[in-house]
C-alpha cells in the first residue's frame, strides 16, 4: 500500500487502507483516513488532516506554509474532507494566525491541474476549480461554485453558491449566488443557467431566479431597493434566500 521509495514521517497517522505512491513525502502531524490514494511525487505537510476516499495526483503540494509575509512559523492547519480529487501540481496552503489559522476544503470537490488555494480559504462542497484557477487568501467558495480556467479571485472575496466564472475572469468583488461572471474586471453576464438546470429546480423557482436577476441587474435600482423588492416578491423560496444571503454577507461589495 506504501511504495518503498515513499518517505513517511514517524508521527504521521495513515489508515491501513491508504495508498502512497513512489517518491511521495508525508510529513509530521499529517493524518489521512481510509481509502485515500496518494500518487507519485506528492508532498503533504502538516498539521493537516485528510478524510476518506480522496485522490491526490502527482506533484501536488498540500499543506505547505502560507505564502504570506506575516507568517512566522506559527502552528497553523489544513483540513480536507472526503471524496475530493486533487489533480497534478495543485498547491494548497495552511492558514495564518492573523486570520482563521486554518484552510478548509470540504467534500466532493474537483481541483484540476495547477490550481492554487491560498491561506485561510474555505472551499465548501461540490466545487470545481478548472485548470490554473487561483484564489488568494481568505477567499470562500460556497457550494457548487465553478471557477473557469485561469480565473483569479482577489483576497477576502466570497463567491456565492452555484455561481460560475468564465475562463480568464478576474474577480475583485463578491459574486452573488447563481450569478455568471466573466471578463477583467469580471462583470455579471446573467444567471448560471447550466448550473441551475443541473439542480432540477421547479419551473417556479427557475422563473423566480430569472426575475430576481432582472430586478438586481437590469432595472437600475439601488442595491437596497432591489433586495427589498426581491424579498417581498419571492418570499419563502430557499434559492432566493441563498441569493439574498450571499449579498447580505458581502464585505467587499458585489459585482454589479
Amino acid at each position: 500500500m506504501i511504495h518503498k521509495s515513499a518517505i513517511i514521517d514517524k508521527s504521521a497517522k495513515l489508515d491501513s487502507n491508504v495508498n502512497v505512491g513512489p517518491f511521495s513525502i508525508i510529513g509530521p502531524e499529517v493524518e489521512i483516513e481510509s481509502g485515500t490514494s496518494i500518487g507519485s511525487h506528492v508532498v503533504i505537510e502538516g498539521p493537516t488532516t485528510i478524510g476518506k476516499n480522496n485522490k491526490f495526483f502527482s506533484f501536488s503540494s498540500i499543506g505547505g506554509d502560507p505564502q504570506d509575509k506575516k507568517y512566522n512559523d506559527e502552528k497553523t492547519f489544513l483540513e480536507i474532507g472526503d471524496n475530493n480529487t486533487i489533480r497534478e501540481g495543485v498547491t494548497i496552503n495552511r492558514g495564518t494566525v492573523q486570520e482563521h489559522s486554518k484552510t478548509i476544503i470540504g467534500s466532493k470537490n474537483l481541483l484540476m491541474a495547477y490550481v492554487h488555494v491560498a491561506h485561510d480559504c474555505i472551499i465548501e462542497d461540490d466545487v470545481v476549480m478548472v485548470n490554473n484557477s487561483a484564489i488568494a487568501g481568505c477567499v470562500r467558495l460556497e457550494r457548487g461554485v465553478i471557477l473557469g480556467g485561469f480565473s483569479l479571485v482577489h483576497q477576502f472575496c466570497n463567491i456565492g453558491a452555484f455561481s460560475f466564472s468564465a475562463m480568464g475572469s478576474a474577480i475583485s468583488k463578491d459574486v452573488p449566488a447563481f450569478i455568471r461572471v466573466s471578463g477583467n474586471p469580471a462583470k455579471a453576464r446573467g444567471l448560471n443557467t447550466t448550473g441551475i438546470s443541473r439542480l432540477n429546480l421547479s419551473k417556479t423557482v427557475s422563473h423566480s431566479l430569472k426575475e430576481a436577476y432582472k430586478i438586481l441587474y437590469l432595472r437600475k435600482m439601488s442595491l437596497e431597493s432591489a433586495k427589498k423588492e426581491i424579498i417581498n416578491k419571492f418570499d419563502q423560496i430557499p434559492e432566493i434566500d441563498l441569493l439574498i444571503n450571499s449579498i447580505n454577507i458581502s464585505d467587499r461589495g458585489i459585482i454589479r
